[in-house]
């Protein structure tokens, strides 16, 4: 179980995003990869409002230190890591002849956004790791 106190819920945040943003570009490329395939619909990975739960969210559980130097855990850190987000349909308005429902230029431009995203995850987390070296280097 990871432990709150020694990131911050931003790296939990980071790194979870990172994830589920990989998931979905895998998802996206699955939906160009089959845009000739009959009667398929394409698919995304729905997983903002969970994750904004999952932060939003108070713990129902109870926990007590077991030793005075422990770190505390409140439970956000496992909410977060509980997310998985939702598979979900996501066909064109017209289908193609053959049923086919996946439209090249909405994927590809789902495709664009979801990897700006994913990037700019990556640059913020590492800057929070370079603060963190930084920090670690004054310290000496």
């Amino acid at each position: 179980m990871p432990v709150d106190g020694l990131f911050s819920t931003t790296v939990t945040i980071l790194g979870k995003t990172i994830d589920l943003r990989a998931r979905n570009q895998a998802l996206i490329a699955s939906n160009v990869a089959n845009a000739e395939t009959p009667h398929y619909t394409p698919k995304a990975l729905s997983f903002e409002n969970e994750l904004q739960g999952a932060l939003k969210g108070g713990s129902n559980r109870v926990q007590t230190l077991t030793h005075a130097r422990h770190f505390p855990l409140n439970g956000s850190s496992s909410r977060i890591q509980d997310v998985t987000g939702k598979v979900v349909e996501t066909p064109a308005k017209s289908p193609g002849k053959d049923g086919n429902a996946v439209e090249i230029e909405a994927e590809m431009s789902r495709m664009t956004e979801n990897q700006i995203m994913y990037n700019a995850s990556v640059q913020i987390l590492a800057k929070k790791f370079e603060g963190l070296r930084s920090a670690l280097r004054e310290g000496k």
